[in-house]
């Protein structure tokens, strides 16, 4: 049994739609078991069955706005820092939690741990494709770190790479630079010296650079980005998804019957395509480069988004991707150090 450490009242919505989404993952998953850190009274009434789920009473919880090391450092009771704790001792596989971004990324570098050779762990995410061989890619870095060196940059096209490979089934992942332009001249210079790293690469397929309004086309499998510029691209794609349908529907409204018949006629494929373009659908994002799976999803995420999460969990686990990464960089270590550019 894989087991995965939940911190249930991380969340806009939590507990209740962590819960559900737990419980429709057990259903689902006959693998998976489950620990739920949370407030006793608050958690315990919204379990309608306790197979395979087992409650883990706290008495702290860390708010979506706090500080996240100081609420980390002081919260030491709190939902979040005991789920970790747990994953650290081995009592469970992997963490989830749906809450405040900062004090997750805290507690996956500073409790579970950082892989030993990765300079950065970054958060990484599916992002759904509209083009291109394959339904979706890996975006990376989305906030972890505010600056980067080249040779983050250039380390998360390995670890990009490898969850791609691993998790997706991407084979030979097609690996890209986020800039301001296509040419390697192109951008500040970390990305200029992170282009020429990355353009030596013998570990991962590096093609070059691309620009925003290019990555949902299907033009690279792995979207490497500093923290700054990746968290304010996938944010401005979020919103620019949400206006559209938004707008859509208000269309068809101003049209009338004619407008509302039409749509009508069209509901299976409006519904494909607002599936498509709701990035939860596509599972939670990942701190990669951590000694086990540390998963986030989104704060407002409801229960399927949670449950689908669970399953993508599932998977890092069964293709050991955290063995696999740890390796990969043991035995390229050397390789990997005459690569930095330090300022």
């Amino acid at each position: 049994m894989i087991k995965i450490a939940i911190d249930a009242m991380g969340g806009d919505f939590a507990p209740d739609e962590i819960v559900k989404g737990v419980e429709i993952a057990r259903d689902r998953y006959p693998e998976l078991e489950f620990q739920l850190f949370g407030t006793a009274d608050k958690v315990r009434p919204l379990i309608q069955n306790d197979d395979r789920i087992t409650l883990i009473p706290t008495t702290e919880e860390i708010e979506m706005g706090e500080e996240p090391v100081k609420a980390m450092k002081n919260k030491q009771d709190s939902s979040l820092v005991r789920a970790a704790q747990a994953v650290k001792e081995g009592s469970a596989d992997a963490l989830f939690s749906a809450g405040n971004t900062g004090a997750i990324l805290s507690s996956a570098i500073f409790i579970v741990g950082r892989i030993k050779g990765v300079d950065r762990p970054a958060l990484a995410s599916a992002i759904p494709s509209f083009g291109g061989p394959n339904d979706s890619f890996v975006f990376m870095d989305l906030g972890a770190n505010a600056e980067n060196k080249p040779s983050h940059l250039y380390q998360y096209g390995i670890l990009g790479s490898f969850y791609a490979q691993s998790v997706m089934g991407i084979k030979d992942p097609r690996v890209r630079l986020l800039n301001n332009g296509g040419e390697e001249d192109k951008g500040d210079e970390t990305h200029k010296e992170a282009h020429q790293l990355m353009k030596q690469a013998t570990a991962f397929n590096f093609l070059g650079n691309v620009e925003s309004r290019e990555i949902l086309e299907g033009t690279a499998d792995v979207v490497v980005a500093d923290g700054f510029s990746g968290n304010a691209a996938l944010k401005a794609m979020e919103g620019t998804a949400l206006t559209m349908m938004d707008q859509l529907k208000d269309s068809i409204k101003l049209t009338g019957f004619r407008g509302i018949l039409g749509a009508l006629l069209l509901k299976p494929a409006l519904r494909s395509l607002k599936h498509k373009m709701d990035f939860n659908e596509q599972g939670g994002a990942v701190v990669l480069g951590v000694k086990a799976p540390v998963v986030k999803t989104h704060g407002s995420a409801k229960a399927n988004a949670v449950a689908n999460t669970m399953g993508q969990i599932e998977k890092m686990v069964q293709e050991d991707l955290v063995g696999k990464t740890t390796a990969f960089i043991k035995e390229n270590a050397d390789s990997l150090k005459a690569k930095k550019i330090e300022k």
